[in-house]
């Protein structure tokens, strides 16, 4: 009996060797800080796991960079030990095994992240959106689906006790009925006016890097991720935008005006994603037959229902149960505390459609016509 058991752990030992997917431990809760590494930072975002230290939830435990300058300037921002910096993701992913990666680079490079870790069983967050293009984001579904690993999309109004508020308030239809029209605003007086890093605004406005557009991906991809949230994973029947470049001295490449106008059999929704707002914007208005819920704030929710009066909510977290920490988020999906929603706002599901709308919405603006979306 002894004997047997030696072969099968021996057994076990050599898959764990020979098939980079094969994890013996998957499915199950494992203990201690849920170790990530990060791919490419790149992104502004990268600063809310490079600032975590002795963090008893997560632990950072790789980071992959291809550019020395880049990984030099980070490592000396925020007082890393160079030894967990990688010029090669592979060998990352290889060495320190985690439990999930973190895609921090230009948005063109979270395929090769994916190609990279589903073959090795590891989960992956990217920063929105997705992918630059529908045919990036098909490769990524069939990979989650081949190697059975989640690829999630990380919003700053995934975090929002609103968000969560309004999709309740807009699904219950004794409240506000159906959902007539939708409009959501977001962005910011510009990346080179707010003071972004160079090597940010280098790709940000790249149209290869960041696929095509600029205030169109950077922010039209919030209002096309929430309304489908909203609508369920409904695939809208068309998509019309308009895109300007206001100050084309700054951004000669890329638009940074956009509005995209989506149409669905019941409901419209107007997409306004601007680099020359006056000031910061993440705010939504959601328009029923007989309500509504505005927000203006990550918290403040403007409502009234069918037969009510207008109240004024001021929201807590834990009134909605939203998750104001995506690491932690991921972290509890990865231990399997939690399964992501069909069509949530993480979802791949949701954000497969968040690419079908940017891709549509960017020939639009170039052809200058509406684009029909086939189901």
């Amino acid at each position: 009996m002894r004997i047997q058991i030696k072969q099968f752990y021996l057994a076990f030992a050599l898959l764990a060797l020979i098939l980079p997917g094969f994890n013996p431990t998957a499915g199950a809760q494992q203990s201690g800080p849920v170790r990530l590494a990060v791919a490419g930072i790149a992104h502004g975002h990268n600063s809310w796991l490079l600032n975590r230290k002795d963090d008893a939830i997560i632990q950072l435990a790789g980071i992959y960079e291809p550019s020395k300058e880049l990984a030099d300037a980070m490592a000396a921002q925020y007082k890393l030990d160079k030894s967990l910096f990688y010029s090669d993701l592979g060998n990352m992913l290889d060495k320190i095994k985690p439990d999930g990666v973190l895609g921090f680079g230009p948005t063109n490079s979270h395929l090769s992240v994916v190609e990279a870790c589903a073959p090795r069983g590891i989960p992956v967050m990217v920063e929105k959106p997705l992918a630059t293009t529908a045919a990036e984001a098909n490769k990524m579904l069939a990979l989650s689906k081949k190697y059975n690993t989640q690829v999630l999309t990380n919003f700053e109004t995934s975090w929002y006790p609103v968000t969560d508020k309004a999709y309740q308030l807009a699904t219950d239809t004794s409240f506000m009925g159906i959902i007539r029209k939708v409009v959501v605003h977001d962005g910011h007086m510009g990346p080179k006016e707010i003071g972004v890093q160079p090597w940010f605004f280098e790709w940000l406005t790249d149209p290869v890097k960041n696929g095509g557009g600029g205030a169109l991906m950077d922010f039209g991809c919030y209002g096309a991720n929430l309304m489908t949230y909203l609508m369920k994973g409904q695939v809208p029947t068309s998509v019309t935008c308009v895109t300007q470049q206001l100050k084309p001295a700054i951004y000669p490449k890329v638009d940074d005006e956009a509005t995209i106008i989506l149409t669905y059999p019941t409901a419209q929704c107007i997409i306004q994603a601007s680099w020359s707002w006056p000031y910061h914007r993440k705010d939504m208005e959601v328009y029923g037959e007989a309500g509504y819920a505005i927000s203006s704030t990550n918290k403040d929710l403007r409502i009234k229902g069918r037969n009510s009066p207008e109240q004024v909510l001021v929201l807590k977290p834990e009134e909605t149960n939203t998750y104001t920490d995506p690491f932690l988020y991921f972290a509890d999906v990865i231990r399997k505390k939690i399964s992501v929603p069909h069509y949530g706002l993480y979802s791949l599901e949701t954000n497969m459609i968040v690419a079908r709308i940017l891709e549509a919405a960017k020939i639009s603006a170039q052809t200058g016509k509406t684009v029909t979306l086939n189901k």
